[in-house]
């Protein structure tokens, strides 16, 4: 059956002499799998849409296992976050994480949104640790994992100081912090900021600019609950962490 679709390349691999299996993560069908034929030969018709982070209508042959890319049309290219080593650090985790986080043929609307929005935020610039914060809180619906950010998870109140317990997976309000001795304190800000990073819709982020001190407090509550919960190993994530802690030049 001949379909046609708007999807994201998250990764290719390389088959044969002259193919490409390029996984995409469509609109229309969640994440599938395209073959493309002679896609590594310099003038096919395929070599500018069997990129990473290319983002482009794709016209297949829809099967279950391994469809066939039949025809496709650019939108973005997203060139930039290919060229450029500290976007392309960035970008490439995010997909790896939608990689990880998603299903086959479960299509979400909302998660390609989400995911071509942030693509978009980094090429313009976007903080990209903002960005990737961002992400990795929406992506844990999909993992399975999500936190309680709404209210203390022990006694259910609303307001008043908060503190992170990973233990508990959410907040814990400064009645019940003794629950758990290796909770995270947080100042207000702190907790307001990764409230609106969870809730938020890309459409509605606008620009935000995090000091290095909320950032840092952010980052290590996100990681210390990916690392308990998520259950992942992600190549990319490695990479970015030693990437950020060598270059001087981006934020710690």
């Amino acid at each position: 059956m001949l379909d046609k679709s708007e999807g994201i390349v998250i990764r290719t691999i390389p088959y044969g002499e002259s193919h490409i299996i390029v996984k995409v993560y469509t609109k229309e069908r969640g994440k599938i799998a395209l073959m493309a034929k002679g896609a590594k030969k310099p003038k096919s018709q395929f070599a500018a849409i069997a990129q990473p982070y290319a983002h482009a209508y794709f016209t297949f042959y829809y099967r279950q296992s391994m469809s066939t890319l039949s025809q496709g049309e650019m939108l973005h290219s997203f060139r930039h976050l290919r060229e450029n080593l500290d976007k392309g650090a960035y970008a490439a985790y995010l997909l790896e994480l939608l990689d990880a986080a998603t299903e086959e043929h479960v299509p979400s609307p909302a998660t390609f949104s989400l995911i071509l929005s942030m693509l978009g935020r980094l090429r313009d610039g976007d903080d990209p640790d903002v960005i990737k914060m961002l992400f990795e809180l929406k992506m844990t619906h999909l993992l399975g994992i999500r936190p309680q950010l709404d209210a203390c998870v022990n006694c259910g109140r609303t307001s008043g100081v908060f503190s992170f317990s990973v233990r508990e997976a959410g907040f814990l309000c400064h009645h019940c912090i003794e629950i758990d001795p290796y909770r995270y304190t947080l100042d207000d800000k702190q907790v307001k900021l990764l409230r609106m990073l969870y809730y938020v819709k890309p459409d509605q982020l606008g620009q935000l600019a995090l000091n290095d001190q909320n950032k840092s407090a952010l980052k290590t509550v996100i990681d210390g609950y990916y690392e308990s919960y998520a259950g992942l190993n992600l190549k990319t994530k490695r990479f970015l962490d030693q990437w950020v802690n060598w270059n001087p030049e981006l934020p710690k």
